[in-house]
């Protein structure tokens, strides 16, 4: 019998016990910069170091950061359900946590692409620097969906979402689109959860909210989805 499917977005909340900071939260990692000098196209033709020197920063960090109790028991739950992660954080703490299929919607901190071919990429674990180019002669930047770039992945975001059997939202502030949005395309009879301290009000069927942070909030639900298959 084939394992139902499980599908889960995550936000910037489940990487915050790692260690890793919020966008939006007071102190957060867009304090001291206007968001688009660091996160937008116009802000990389204006001062491309700039920009690199902020994604530089924050992949040193991913180097000193671990999975966190809630990274763990999402690739536990693969032992139990075919589990498809879709993920608005550029972090890779997931698969170092063991889960094997995660979609990232805004990019990837350790991987880079070329400004002439947006499908030239590349992993990246070091500073990325003006005048690291690609095999083609033109400029690397961060492979990272910036503010006002489309989502390329949010088609295939959105074929996961409909053929879900069970549906979790955890650590984001479900303002940030068209993220947010995927939540319309689960059907109506599939049970979800929302998992954050701080949660928005969504108008969805079958949604238990449990205002929690991540790790304690994922445990709740792993109790609960796990008597699914054994009773």
């Amino acid at each position: 019998m084939p394992k139902k499917k499980f599908v889960i977005l995550t936000g910037a909340g489940i990487s915050a016990e790692s260690g890793i900071a919020t966008f939006r939260d007071a102190g957060g990692l867009w304090e001291g910069h206007d968001v688009m000098e660091v996160a937008s196209p116009q802000g990389w033709k204006k001062n491309p170091n700039l920009v690199l020197e902020f994604y530089n920063a924050r992949r040193r960090q991913l180097h000193e950061v671990q999975p966190n109790a809630a990274h763990f028991a999402l690739a536990e739950l693969q032992k139990y359900f075919d589990v498809q992660i879709i993920t608005q954080n550029v972090d890779d703490l997931h698969e170092r946590a063991g889960s094997k299929n995660v979609l990232h919607l805004h990019g990837e901190l350790f991987k880079v692409r070329s400004c002439l071919n947006p499908k030239d990429v590349k992993y990246w674990t070091t500073d990325l620097n003006v005048g690291d180019k690609c095999t083609k002669g033109a400029q690397l930047r961060p492979h990272i969906v910036w503010f006002g770039e489309d989502v390329p992945l949010i088609s295939d975001a959105i074929n996961i979402c409909q053929d879900a059997d069970l549906f979790a939202i955890i650590g984001t502030s479900m303002q940030v689109y068209p993220a947010a949005g995927l939540v319309d395309y689960v059907r109506d009879d599939v049970q979800k959860y929302y998992i954050d301290p701080n949660p928005h009000p969504i108008d969805v069927a079958k949604l238990i909210v449990i205002a929690e942070k991540g790790s304690t909030g994922t445990a709740r639900m792993m109790q609960d989805y796990l008597k699914i298959i054994t009773n």
